[in-house]
């Protein structure tokens, strides 16, 4: 019956191993020495198993439709309590913590940091779906991690107090961060990850870090690779030219948002950017990017760029996978609208693995649940089994790092001592669910 129904076939994902896959010492039942293949063949069975898509969702449309259009406010609830970093360029980005209570968990539990999409935040159902259960204990079906989502400059509410916005190009403010999260959590594993823009800036900041990345490992969901391509792809239909319109018009009421800041410094380039960017009507992803992102969507050098094009071809991320040096793993869907070309050789990186499922649009991966019309997300599950996985490989792997020394207030690294972040607020609870006015969620 499955010619008649497609939706209800059994689809497996497909899992890209490199030809030589990198050997890691982890700790379960005892000390040994493992191939990543090995790795997720053994301790990520979802990745391997068949999934199905929720029959009333069947393909890459629906599924991304649904990810804006559902009610995700009564699941997966997440408390956040929220540090706002000032960085030395004047900016502020927020790190919004879960547990709100962790005085039982040790120093050492790991922490997921996670990177949200383009214009989300800690509130996404996407975020929530993956850190609900990270946070649940043992007892619960949980891991019984720490969990902290770094949010954007300007997003889910976090000021803009500088002439800059972020880009799936600019890694500084997350590596600043990280900075903040290994001073406070020393003998903690970070787990790393990042959604769709977000996760183009992990893999961005992964690859850029190489041998010193201060993440045990990585998983990026989602993610754009080829900005050139998958935009001009994008664009080539009505229904993509529909999806790249809807997110062009998101990021203009985020920036408008943010007017009365960026107004301050009226003759500033990204504030005359700001201002274009603004007066336009339902622009293309391209057409904002070409106003205002390429101007302010990150810190000089190398912004600005003369074109959309030169800041697509410098951000975009497939190219850097054969500098990532710590266990990755990246998950796309094969219907995604707005991601159509995923590069699974991963340019023959001994790290990282490639798994592209048949179904799950951008950011959806529904599954049936429990009840009439209920829907939970899959990818869940191997991204949890990736994280205990990984989350045990021991540091000791690792090589050492710069150190982390506070200089004139502000937490900096040995070397890069032109970055820098200091705490201006840490008392601001969150909660999960709530959204930004006037900004589509699930994107």
């Amino acid at each position: 019956m499955s010619f008649l129904f497609p939706w209800s076939s059994e689809r497996k994902t497909a899992v890209r191993h490199p030809p030589a896959s990198a050997v890691v010492t982890i700790q379960d039942y005892c000390t040994r020495r493992i191939s990543l293949r090995e790795l997720v063949e053994e301790r990520c069975p979802s990745l391997h198993a068949k999934y199905h898509p929720a029959w009333w969702l069947p393909n890459g449309h629906l599924q991304t439709l649904y990810c804006v259009m559902g009610d995700f406010s009564q699941r997966d609830k997440v408390v956040y309590k929220r540090t706002m970093l000032r960085l030395k360029d004047g900016g502020t980005i927020g790190l919004d913590f879960t547990l709100i209570d962790d005085s039982n968990l040790r120093p050492d539990t790991p922490i997921v940091v996670v990177l949200h999409g383009l214009t989300g935040g800690s509130y996404e159902s996407y975020v929530r779906a993956i850190l609900s259960p990270v946070c649940l204990p043992p007892s619960e079906g949980g891991l019984g991690y720490r969990a902290v989502v770094v949010n954007f400059r300007g997003c889910a509410g976090v000021p803009i107090t500088s002439p800059q916005f972020y880009s799936a190009g600019h890694t500084d403010d997350f590596r600043q961060a990280i900075f903040y999260i290994s001073t406070l959590f020393p003998d903690a594993p970070l787990l790393g990850v990042g959604f769709s823009l977000g996760a183009n800036v992990l893999t961005r900041y992964v690859a850029e870090e190489g041998q010193r990345c201060r993440l045990r490992s990585a998983c990026v969901l989602g993610c754009p690779w080829n900005l050139t391509t998958n935009n001009k792809r994008l664009d080539s239909t009505y229904i993509g030219h529909v999806y790249s319109k809807g997110m062009g018009q998101n990021l203009v009421n985020l920036l408008k948002s943010h007017l009365d800041s960026l107004s301050q410094t009226s003759e500033h380039d990204v504030t005359k950017a700001a201002m274009a960017a603004t007066a336009l009507n339902k622009p293309t992803i391209a057409e904002f990017d070409n106003t205002f992102t390429r101007v302010g969507g990150g810190s000089s050098p190398p912004w600005p760029f003369a074109s959309a094009a030169d800041y697509y071809e410098y951000a975009s991320s497939h190219k850097v996978l054969g500098d990532v040096r710590i266990p990755f793993l990246a998950i796309n869907a094969a219907d995604d609208p707005v991601v159509q070309e995923v590069p699974m050789d991963a340019k023959r990186s001994e790290w990282v693995i490639m798994a592209l499922t048949s179904h799950g649009g951008h950011l959806g991966w529904f599954e049936p649940d429990e009840g009439w019309g209920q829907v939970r997300r899959w990818i869940k599950r191997p991204v949890l089994e990736w994280f205990h996985a990984t989350a045990e490989i021991p540091q000791s792997e690792r090589p050492e790092y710069p150190d982390i020394r506070e200089v004139d207030g502000y937490l900096t690294e040995v070397g890069r001592e032109t970055l820098g972040c200091r705490v201006i607020d840490k008392e601001q609870i969150i909660r999960g669910a709530e959204g930004q006015a006037g900004i589509l969620a699930g994107l």
